[in-house]
């Protein structure tokens, strides 16, 4: 853990702002009508998926390699990201011709990996290497020393957080009235360490509410320890947060300027991406809706007739991933539920489960079904929609009713995921 203690100065912050005028949109800070209603608060989103590479991230990437040395330059940068880092890296390559090393993990979306290579252009050049950010980080850091490279962090680095921390300076600016609740999504910990020092600097009564995926909670179990730590199992749905060991830098920052840390459950945050789709036309990748998912996972007492900003982080969002946001969204409202079935091996067997289980909102969206002639019965994997939640019981209780029930698989994951 590094010895010295960092805090981000104001200053830098500022001249990180200057150096970034020309290359960063200034995103706006939208009041959201229909969650300021439902919270009876004023909540506006910063929309850091407007950025050019549709995440904050370029703010720190740019603002660490235009502070570097010529001959750092001549070098050339590696980096190691999931996805939103490696853009950020790509562009400033291509506006400063510094020629780049990508490093990403094998799972990276298709749709970033495609983004960094258009935004790299013959700057760039991707290495897909490992199955999660940390074991990409370790082959970049390998070729650093290999080729006497300049790594680009993607959060714990002095350069970086006060890049990130230009987000602060324009919320400031942007807010009619004292803010008195921030959200905040963390990942490493880069954008919510530059953000809360700033604030805690600046607006010294905002609380800060840092915000991580309930799978991939390193900041919270930072805290809770004392130091980083390392999290052997995370999951890697929400890529963009999904960070085995926060920084030593952003964890010294974040555990003494963040008001809480919470997590939010994957189900909430795909409820939550297909909300600001469908009602706002706001498409943003499963990181960048953790802030808003949270407002949910909140005590909404002490958040009502606040002003509330949740931070918007990024877009980049592969479309081939809505059917499994879809999926894990009614799941976790609890509207879709599988089961394993037995049927009769005669005909109109599946007549009389539609006709005597059914209810009249309830819909099959899954089935499969192979039949055994050698058999009374036959196991069937079904999965039925329902429209409100409460229509489960019923549903269960036809089902055990009229000798069709076998077993609920939703509550078991890994036999579900292994027949559906």
């Amino acid at each position: 853990m590094n010895t010295k203690i960092y805090f981000p100065k104001y200053e830098a912050v500022c001249k990180a702002a200057e150096r970034l005028k020309k290359e960063v949109f200034r995103s706006p800070l939208q009041q959201h009508l229909k969650l300021s209603e439902d919270f009876q608060a004023h909540i506006s989103l910063k929309r850091e998926d407007l950025q050019p590479v549709r995440s904050y991230k370029i703010r720190g990437a740019y603002n660490k390699m235009a502070s570097l040395s010529q001959e750092d330059c001549i070098k050339g940068v590696v980096c190691a990201s999931a996805g939103n880092h490696a853009q950020g890296v790509a562009l400033a390559c291509k506006k400063m011709k510094i020629k780049g090393t990508v490093f990403m993990p094998l799972p990276t979306p298709g749709q970033k990996l495609e983004q960094v290579k258009m935004f790299g252009d013959d700057y760039v050049e991707v290495v897909l290497h490992g199955d999660t950010f940390d074991e990409a980080k370790e082959a970049a850091l390998a070729f650093c020393k290999e080729h006497n490279a300049v790594f680009i962090h993607p959060f714990d680095d002095p350069a970086i957080i006060e890049g990130q921390a230009t987000v602060a300076l324009e919320i400031l600016e942007q807010a009619e009235k004292p803010v008195d609740y921030l959200f905040v999504p963390i990942g490493g910990g880069g954008l919510a360490a530059g953000i809360s020092a700033i604030f805690k600097m600046k607006s010294p009564d905002t609380k800060i509410i840092g915000v991580e995926p309930e799978g991939a909670a390193s900041m919270l179990k930072a805290i809770e320890k004392g130091k980083p730590v390392y999290l052997e199992k995370i999951s890697r749905f929400i890529d963009g947060a999904a960070v085995q060991q926060v920084g030593d830098y952003t964890f010294d920052i974040c555990r003494n300027t963040l008001h809480d840390v919470i997590t939010v459950p994957e189900g909430s945050v795909c409820e939550e991406i297909l909300a600001l789709y469908n009602k706002d036309a706001i498409v943003v990748e499963p990181a960048g809706a953790l802030a808003v998912a949270a407002l949910k996972c909140y005590d909404k007492e002490k958040l009502k007739g606040k002003n509330i900003v949740c931070i918007v982080s990024g877009s980049n969002n592969d479309i081939t991933r809505m059917e499994e946001i879809k999926e894990k969204a009614l799941l976790y409202k609890q509207l879709k539920h599988y089961f394993l079935v037995n049927f009769p091996q005669r005909p109109g067997a599946l007549r009389n489960f539609v006709m005597n289980v059914l209810g009249p909102d309830d819909d099959i969206t899954y089935f499969e079904y192979t039949k055994k002639n050698s058999k009374e019965k036959g196991m069937a994997i079904v999965g039925i929609e329902v429209k409100e939640y409460q229509d489960f019981d019923p549903l269960l209780s036809k089902m055990k009713q009229h000798d069709f029930y076998v077993n609920y698989l939703n509550d078991k994951p890994l036999l579900m995921n292994l027949l559906v």
